[in-house]
């Protein structure tokens, strides 16, 4: 295995300068206020957590299970909450099997900027569901999603199946 040093890259992994924890969240934004579900694309709110549609999904169908607290590490999140998260994820592989019927599914979190995350202080699981040639030219080639349905549609179809 080669191995390329490059110590002048350790300011890039020592700062500390990542968004900080105090700034707008909207996670937090979006479940202050059950009147605007629809809008928000909510489909479901349990006792420790919601489930949101993905404003900016992969696939159709693209769903978000997001804690009701502020918290952006899965080590320090509570029994509770982790708990009916997975149970929410469970849930949401069922309704999205029987709406979509998709042929395989891709659940993650990414944890902190490093890993991806577009939202790192307020943890969430993505539940996405996949398809057989779901991947095409517009995605690698002209950094473009190619979607079949927009997110009122995909809204109405999942609500009542939560």
């Amino acid at each position: 295995m080669d191995r390329l040093w490059s110590p002048w890259r350790n300011k890039y992994v020592a700062d500390n300068s990542a968004a900080s924890a105090d700034s707008v969240c909207v996670f937090c934004d979006i479940q202050s206020d059950a009147t605007k579900d629809e809008e928000n694309f909510v489909v479901y709110r349990a006792r420790y957590n919601f489930i949101v549609l993905n404003l900016h999904p992969y696939t159709t169908g693209h769903l978000l299970i997001v804690p009701y607290e502020h918290i952006g590490q899965l080590g320090a999140t509570p029994k509770q909450t982790t708990d009916e998260l997975m149970d929410l994820a469970k849930r949401s592989q069922t309704v999205l099997q029987d709406v979509y019927k998709p042929r395989g599914f891709n659940l993650g979190m990414n944890l902190g900027e490093a890993a991806g995350a577009g939202i790192q202080h307020h943890l969430h699981l993505h539940v996405m569901p996949r398809w057989i040639g779901d991947t095409n030219f517009m995605t690698t080639v002209a950094e473009t999603r190619v979607l079949p349905e927009d997110l009122p549609t995909t809204y109405q179809k999942l609500k009542d199946k939560f």
